[in-house]
């Protein structure tokens, strides 16, 4: 708790392992999402099931509501690519919006002359149909820039699939490994911890399935599997394969008698029912130097994977890149350190305000009050003690008053 009161640049270069008293502290690690290259193919979503052999959240339906099945994140479905569709109308007004970000000069009276950059740029503000000013060459940003060695960008088409009438947004989510998770500051088992590489991962064997991270949680990414009922670690279905292995001390399973109907097996319990599931950034792959399922799995690049340092600057140069282009509407989300929950380990580049994603605008960890909360609750309990002792001293001395004036009247 001790982040919640301190400076937003407590945490050493942002690194929130530096309050979990690593001895030897690793870089921290996190995930680059470019939504403006995500071609909605959902290879990361069956890449991160099948490698952490996470069960399938529905029958293989549509969700008639749109082309995505999977609807969202959950306790099965650690990573979820959405499906927006938008017209020609809001596409101009989500550069409007994003346009506005970054028109932050001063107003000035002085006019600009006619045919000059400065004049075109005024000339787009008055409406969507007037064409976007000339931007700036920006020297030829490396939007394909990753760790580990060069990378050929003329391989990979980065131009985002539009149309003139409408456009896709793909996005691909996931848990967003908070600088100040609420997830683990109410997490009353010790169930979820803090990673030497800055992550954050739920102990299925620890977690009792209680649910106080699901409402700790501002991004709704953390969920508990099966029906949310809490079980006993007794009542647990073993891993998927297990059941068919005999226990320790078990005996084997004896084939039926002839003539004897064989008994249908019941389907195998849900794997870790009643206990809290999110992402874990692939923990298991990073300790051994590899890249997370879902970001080795994507065909376009727009999951990256790397130092979260690395993977902030890279995508600042392709935002700077897109708004070189004139696609205003480009906007980083996660990468601010002042925001409610001190920037995310998993930063997002937008096409559209946050809340066309189902983002919320503007996050905040429910422990970031605790303090104030407690200082006002110490004020209140202090100020009920004093009313309570000057009730008992004024009470006290209204009845020495009384008896001695009837002391005095016996007196007379």
């Amino acid at each position: 708790m001790a982040h919640l009161t301190a400076p937003y640049d407590a945490a050493v270069d942002g690194n929130p392992t530096a309050d979990a008293r690593y001895e030897h502290p690793q870089p921290r690690k996190g995930f680059f999402t470019d939504t403006s290259i995500c071609i909605g193919c959902k290879a990361c979503e069956v890449a991160c099931k099948e490698w952490n052999q996470n069960p399938v959240d529905s029958d293989y339906e549509l969700s008639n509501s749109s082309f995505d099945n999977s609807e969202g994140l959950g306790a099965d479905t650690w990573r979820h690519v959405a499906f927006i569709e938008q017209d020609r109308e809001r596409t101009e007004q989500a550069r409007e919006s994003g346009r506005a970000l970054v028109s932050l000069g001063m107003p000035t009276v002085r006019s600009a002359p006619s045919g000059s950059p400065a004049s075109s740029a005024s000339s787009t503000s008055a409406g969507p149909s007037a064409d976007l000013a000339p931007a700036p060459d920006l020297g030829g940003l490396d939007v394909l820039s990753s760790l580990g060695g060069p990378v050929d960008s003329s391989a990979v088409d980065t131009t985002p699939p539009d149309t003139p009438e409408f456009r896709w947004l793909m996005s691909s989510d996931v848990c967003k490994h908070c600088t100040n998770a609420g997830c683990l500051d109410v997490c009353p088992t010790g169930a979820l911890f803090r990673t030497e590489h800055g992550t954050v991962v739920v102990q299925d064997d620890v977690c009792n399935g209680c649910g106080t991270c699901v409402a700790g949680c501002p991004f709704g990414v953390i969920e508990r599997r099966s029906d949310g009922i809490a079980q006993p670690k007794t009542d647990r279905a073993p891993a998927p394969g297990a059941h068919a292995q005999p226990g320790p001390g078990q005996a084997p399973q004896k084939p039926p008698k002839p003539g004897k109907p064989e008994k249908k097996e019941k389907a195998p319990k849900n794997h870790n029912a009643g206990v809290a599931q999110k992402c874990t950034l692939c923990y298991d792959r990073m300790v051994d130097g590899q890249t997370p399922a879902c970001a080795q799995a994507c065909p376009t690049t727009s999951i990256k994977y790397g130092e979260r340092e690395d993977m902030r600057v890279t995508a600042q140069e392709r935002v700077a890149q897109l708004h070189a282009q004139g696609r205003t509407e480009a906007r980083l989300y996660g990468a601010n350190p002042k925001d409610g929950v001190g920037g995310t380990g998993s930063v997002f580049l937008l096409l559209d305000e946050p809340e066309v994603y189902g983002l919320p605008p503007d996050p905040r960890v429910p422990t970031a009050d605790l303090p104030r909360m407690y200082k006002r609750a110490g004020m209140a309990m202090a100020g009920m003690v004093a009313a309570a002792g000057l009730a008992f001293l004024s009470a006290g001395s209204s009845r020495a008053g009384s008896m001695s004036a009837g002391s005095s009247g016996g007196l007379r």
